[in-house]
């Protein structure tokens, strides 16, 4: 039998999204089981939980990104495709690309992520950029260094002002480490700048920050955020963001730099398979995370909403998404006899966590609750664990290691290529004001 005869008789599995619940099916599915296609618009995996130090001049893209032929190197019975998916057929059970091309499948993993969310008000992306893509990052880390070298230029000593709009870990983790840049790091740097007198704020529509978290971890958080200079602007509404404002309800808000970390929604999946989703989204999936009526359909991560308790769904989070990834896996496996019933996915929650600048953390783990030093080496173990390869744990804590002890960073670099130029030049700031999002 030829080669060609031997894929074309194996069970056919596209996997969508090659992050963290992509990744675990796989690694989940014995190699040799089934004909595996991965699809991504990327041609890395990409920590996120990490991305915002990469914004922020902490660690190199490089220490949180590996290409995905690379991490599927040992894996023949992977065929990587770098491609953007735009539709599912479900009746011919083809996956199509933008491009044109399309991919038969008899199991479909669908774990494509998210992107940020403007609650309708897409034209606010250029004037207030989300964090999600490495691109992303980079893009960011360039606007907040420009800021800093237009007011050295203009030599009037004024510091940027920075406003984040969200108080979620997203945007409290932003706004600490952007502090100690300003604080630490950069304050040896310029001549005519005090960058230690950088305004940075974070405006937030609820009344206080970090919501999902329990009253006494968001006080420690907003306590320790005044501390190092961040202003609250809580109870804000914001209602249109712009090149050198955001607007809000109490009126507009000057700004050099403006970052959305104010909520994420589900890429359009439900679009794709011509079902109904939510807000936000999220399609309702059953209780082995199947799509209602298609048994051969799974949706995992932030394009799922799995139930967890009676009142919440499971959070989209890195280790809520590999948990649903490897589940998939035993359920696919099963099917093709090659192990037991797994019964219905149950979600087992691992703590909630989030980082304020350097040495503060706040972290809840089952019934207990760490604030401080303490809580920042728990968050941080955490993350070295879910890091892929054993050189990013390694580069990772040896950048964190060295910021400890002097206020230099490697990271500390932006750039003018055309891709980051279009995000943060004049002509895409232009043209916000003409137009003028967990």
């Amino acid at each position: 039998m030829t080669r060609d005869a031997v894929i074309a008789s194996k069970h056919r599995v596209v996997v969508v999204g090659a992050g963290f619940g992509g990744l675990s099916f796989i690694d989940g599915i014995a190699s040799g089981t089934a004909e595996i296609t991965l699809i991504d618009k990327q041609n890395h995996h990409l920590f996120q939980p990490l991305l915002y130090q990469a914004a922020t001049t902490v660690l190199p893209i490089s220490d949180i990104a590996w290409p995905i032929r690379m991490l599927m190197r040992k894996r023949r019975d992977v065929r990587v495709v770098e491609g953007e998916v735009c539709g599912v057929d479900t009746s011919r059970k083809l996956v199509r690309t933008a491009r044109g091309d399309t991919y038969p499948y008899d199991t479909l993993l669908l774990a494509p992520g998210s992107q940020p969310s403007y609650f309708g008000h897409e034209e606010w992306a250029s004037a207030a950029p989300g964090l999600k893509t490495a691109s992303d990052a980079l893009a960011l880390r360039t606007r907040i260094l420009a800021a800093f070298e237009e007011r050295e230029r203009e030599g009037k000593g004024r510091a940027p002002v920075i406003a984040i709009i969200g108080g979620g870990p997203t945007g409290v983790e932003l706004a600490g480490m952007i502090a100690n840049l300003c604080s630490r790091d950069l304050v040896r740097d310029f001549r005519t700048l005090d960058t230690a007198q950088t305004r940075i704020v974070i405006i937030d529509a609820a009344d206080r920050i970090l919501s999902s978290l329990p009253d006494n971890l968001a006080g420690y958080g907003e306590e320790k955020l005044r501390k190092m200079g961040v202003e609250l602007k809580l109870g804000e509404t914001v209602t249109g963001c712009h090149r050198d404002h955001a607007a809000l309800k109490s009126g507009d808000f000057e700004c050099d730099v403006t970052i959305w970390a104010a909520g994420t929604k589900a890429v359009p999946v439900a679009e794709w398979l011509g079902v109904d989703a939510g807000r936000d989204g999220r399609i309702d999936v059953e209780p082995d995370l199947s799509v209602p009526g298609q048994p051969d359909v799974f949706v995992i991560g932030d394009a799922a909403k799995v139930g967890w308790t009676h009142d919440k769904s499971v959070p989209g989070l890195a280790p809520a998404a590999k948990q649903e990834g490897a589940y998939v896996a035993r359920v696919v496996s099963h099917r093709l006899r090659q192990g037991s019933d797994p019964g219905a996915f149950a979600y087992r929650h691992q703590g909630d966590l989030a980082t304020i600048g350097r040495n503060a953390a706040v972290v809840r783990l089952g019934s207990m609750d760490f604030t401080g030093r303490i809580a920042w080496w728990l968050w941080g173990l955490a993350h070295i664990f879910f890091l892929i390869t054993m050189r990013s744990r390694i580069a990772v804590l040896l950048h964190w290691f060295v910021l400890q002890f002097q206020a230099r960073s490697d990271a500390r670099l932006s750039f003018s290529d055309d891709d980051v130029a279009s995000r943060t030049g004049p002509a895409a700031s232009e043209e916000s004001d003409n137009d003028e999002t967990d």
